[in-house]
């Protein structure tokens, strides 16, 4: 049982990172208008991916505003997810 809540955890973790690489590709996409958001499909991707990591991006803005224009709370909440996985990871063995 300890095995699977510790599997669940990780996969978690990793489908946020996902999450995290998808907003910030969204974004940047956006900003090159490679892809609009007058497009019904992408506004609503675009909408729930915020809706999923803005909550984790604001707290860290706060701390560490842009830089030159660019928006290093992406880069800082991967470096995160990654420090909780390795620490859960090691501490179950």
């Amino acid at each position: 049982m300890r095995y699977a809540v510790l599997e669940l955890i990780l996969t978690v973790i990793d489908l946020y990172w996902w999450v995290v690489i998808a907003s910030f590709v969204i974004s940047w996409l956006i900003a090159f208008d490679v892809i609009n958001t007058r497009s019904q499909a992408v506004y609503s991707i675009r909408l729930a991916l915020a809706a999923l990591t803005e909550p984790l991006y604001e707290p860290i803005r706060r701390v560490l505003p842009t830089m030159g224009g660019l928006d290093f709370s992406p880069m800082i909440v991967l470096l995160g997810l990654q420090f909780v996985r390795s620490a859960i990871a090691h501490s179950f063995g």
